[in-house]
């Protein structure tokens, strides 16, 4: 089980009409399938603002993305995720966007590399819908360099 914490006052706002609100499992779940994530006998709940997810994916990618679409939303400061991954693949480090950073600043810090941005997008396809749209309190894959 892994537990991840995230800004509870930035994110996606999905299903909530305040900050004070929480999103709604149902609602969490439509989202995890809206990005096109699937996951076996998935199964989200909501304690005020952490959310609690367990299933089964198939690759250890797919379990990230599940918990950053869950995690970075408008309410939610946790995700606390009993996933089991059929194919495992090294993990990727959790970044969480600060004032002024860039996809070129991140990798430049993570990769040495600014130029590899490019991976950082594609890994934190489909949330991101372009290299320029992030935002700060917002928690991104890092995944590993080939």
């Amino acid at each position: 089980m892994g537990v991840f914490d995230f800004i509870k006052s930035v994110g996606e706002k999905i299903g909530i009409t305040s900050e004070d609100e929480s999103p709604k499992a149902e609602d969490l779940k439509a989202e995890v399938a809206k990005h096109g994530l699937d996951a076996e006998n998935l199964e989200v709940t909501v304690d005020g603002d952490t959310v609690k997810v367990a299933g089964a994916t198939e690759s250890s990618s797919i379990r990230e993305k599940i918990i950053l679409a869950l995690g970075n939303t408008l309410g939610i400061s946790k995700v606390e995720e009993e996933i089991a991954v059929k194919n495992a693949e090294p993990d990727a480090t959790f970044y969480t966007v600060k004032k002024g950073d860039t996809l070129w600043a991140i990798s430049s810090k993570h990769y040495g590399n600014g130029a590899k941005y490019q991976g950082i997008f594609e890994a934190n396809k489909p949330m991101l819908s372009h290299p320029d749209k992030i935002y700060p309190g917002q928690v991104l894959r890092i995944p590993p360099l080939d």
